[in-house]
């Protein structure tokens, strides 16, 4: 299996992944993923796919991304690949919800959906996408 690196951008998104999906392993959805898994859970074919897709959303809207807002606890790269996840997975906030300008908001929101949903499960002690 070939290594592959994540930059800031794709760790964030990994990390609001784990964090706002369930392990579904009772009637109320179970626990996060975060609870009991890490990104070293990911299945590798899950993982070239998330990494694939956060490199190719940060090329198509690096301009946008650049002049994103930094925080005290996170840099610009980190908000946009966390309201990347949030944002193609309809969650109640993201890029649209007051962070970024306005503009650029609208123009990354649409870029997000453009992308689909992505649900994560476990399979076999692994997360996969699916």
């Amino acid at each position: 299996m070939k290594q592959i690196e994540l930059d800031k951008f794709t760790l964030a998104y990994i990390e609001a992944a784990l964090w706002s999906s369930n392990d579904e392993s009772d009637d109320n959805g179970g626990k996060p993923l975060d609870a009991n898994y890490s990104a070293s859970d990911i299945d590798p074919e899950t993982l070239e796919a998330m990494a694939a897709d956060c490199k190719r959303f940060q090329a198509e809207n690096g301009t946008d991304i650049a002049a994103g807002p930094d925080g005290p606890d996170y840099t610009r790269y980190e908000r946009a690949g966390h309201d990347f996840w949030l944002t193609r997975n309809n969650h109640g906030c993201g890029f649209w919800d007051g962070d970024w300008s306005v503009d650029a908001g609208k123009r990354l929101t649409t870029a997000s959906h453009a992308y689909g949903e992505v649900n994560l499960y476990v399979q076999d002690g692994r997360i996969h996408a699916g």
